[in-house]
């Protein structure tokens, strides 16, 4: 028998289990909305990785929703399709073969492989779309852009079901219309904000390729009001890309969430990092009412 050498990286895993364990009584039971997206998820490690994020969550008495994209998988198979896309003020017009890739690749290839890696990493885990249940319902957000959808009606209770039999959802923002046979393409930072408001749920993690929202220094701004916000906003230090998941952020604490983070998804264990240590990561939209032992320090 070797005896074993209980070096100092030991030791540092078991110190830092210890000093989760205030946080995980503190989420306990709690919903928490994960919105997935970026190269991570096409990336077999980094999909492992975070699939076992969300297992960890679960299995600590948590309700994960994951809720993912897929941009670039949707581009590509377009490509290979040879359909051809048409952009107006610089956004792409999703017509109806279009939406009919999106709806393909969202709900079959991309939903099934995050689904597949939370099996794999010893969780239970069912695909959806917004079309089941009528859990996202839209309507036109902008008729020049065809079949791109905003949330109008929400039915949540499909995920609660699914909370109770310890099963995680996974969710592919398509959405079904008010119209027979009519489908959306939802942005997925936004159907992840309405998921998140329609179960008030007590956090949304919006996982980004940036650390966080940043001030005029350039240095992450670890905690902000919603009036920080709007006033970053109109002075433009909040700008471009960052301004659609502020103001997902913003609706979401009106609609009951008591807290969104934006935050770096390229981070190892990023989720958990937020949920289970004393400092973080990324920038904490808090609700007003949040109690003080939810903050940042």
């Amino acid at each position: 028998m070797q005896p074993q050498d209980m070096n100092r990286d030991w030791h540092a895993t078991a110190r830092t289990l210890s000093e989760a364990l205030p946080y995980m009584q503190r989420y306990s039971g709690a919903t928490v909305v994960v919105k997935f997206g970026g190269n991570a998820m096409g990336d077999v490690r980094e999909m492992a990785s975070f699939a076992r994020d969300i297992v960890l969550m679960r299995q600590v008495g948590m309700n994960p929703v994951v809720v993912h994209g897929g941009g670039p998988m949707i581009n590509a198979t377009l490509d290979k399709l040879g359909i051809e896309s048409r952009f107006v003020r610089g956004k792409r017009v999703t017509d109806q073969a279009t939406v009919e890739v999106v709806e393909m690749v969202l709900t079959g290839l991309v939903n099934k492989r995050i689904v597949q890696a939370i099996m794999d990493e010893g969780g239970r885990a069912v695909g959806l779309s917004g079309k089941d249940d009528d859990l996202i319902v839209c309507e036109a957000d902008d008729p020049e852009l065809g079949f791109v959808g905003r949330p109008i009606e929400m039915n949540v209770q499909v995920l609660r079901d699914l909370f109770e039999a310890g099963i995680i959802p996974v969710i592919a923002p398509v959405a079904t219309g008010m119209d027979p046979n009519e489908t959306f393409n939802v942005n997925g930072d936004t159907a992840a904000g309405a998921i998140a408001g329609a179960l008030a749920a007590d956090r949304l993690l919006l996982l980004t390729d940036v650390s966080g929202v940043k001030d005029a220094a350039g240095e992450v701004v670890t905690q902000l009001s919603p009036e920080d916000v709007r006033s970053m906003t109109e002075d433009g230090t909040i700008a471009g890309g960052m301004i659609p998941k502020t103001e997902t952020a913003l609706k979401a604490i009106e609609q009951g969430v008591r807290g969104v983070v934006i935050l770096d998804g390229r981070v190892p264990n990023a989720c958990l990092l937020e949920l289970f240590t004393e400092h973080g990561a990324g920038s904490l939209i808090r609700s007003p009412d949040l109690p003080k032992h939810e903050q940042r320090l």
